[in-house]
């Protein structure tokens, strides 16, 4: 069975829209504003290329990433060249782009299930704050990476839902704090 692991940039109060400059949300770029750089808070970042075998995104993440990571060569030579699974009910074939390796459609979480039972090392989920949450609900997420900013952002996309489920338990497997307040948070699910 396969691990699927969430990575996400997480502001203090559960934000996970536009860490890194989108466009459409007055916070944009807050994980590069008033935070000093600390490469050692992103080891995880590198160390999550070498370890994944898969990216998992839905579709709104998919068209924000596909014009610009298979440019970036250098910065996301892992990820360009894995397998990628798009979660969505509305993007066809036509819709992706044909310079970013094998993708594949997935219509629903019965069929991220299915994936995570096939052969195959860990499926990494990279943005998508709307087909997190729907994963977490469902039960089907195995790690959080989360790089928590010391920034409180009030209004934002979250990365958990408010739904009433039943209390899911986590492990903490590895944990860091940096200098510039960011906080790294390994999660195992039990």
């Amino acid at each position: 069975m396969r691990t699927l692991i969430t990575t996400a940039f997480i502001s203090l109060d559960g934000v996970v829209e536009a860490p890194g400059g989108e466009p459409g949300y007055r916070n944009s770029g807050w994980t590069f504003q008033d935070i000093d750089f600390d490469p050692a808070a992103y080891e995880l970042k590198g160390r999550e290329q070498g370890e994944a075998t898969a990216m998992m995104m839905g579709r709104v993440s998919y068209q924000a990433f596909s014009p610009v990571w298979p440019t970036m060569t250098e910065e996301f030579p892992g990820y360009n060249a894995m397998p990628k699974y798009v979660v969505s009910t509305t993007l066809t074939e036509d819709d992706l782009v044909s310079n970013w390796g094998e993708t594949t459609i997935l219509r629903s979480l019965d069929d991220v299930a299915k994936l995570k039972e096939s052969e195959g090392g860990p499926i990494i989920v990279h943005g998508s704050a709307t087909l997190n949450r729907a994963l977490s609900d469902a039960g089907l997420i195995d790690r959080y990476h989360l790089l928590v900013f010391p920034v409180l952002l009030g209004a934002g996309k979250r990365l958990f839902s408010a739904t009433d489920k039943d209390k899911q338990s986590l492990k903490l497997v590895e944990s860091e704090a940096y200098g510039n307040g960011i906080q790294k948070l390994v999660y195992d699910v039990r």
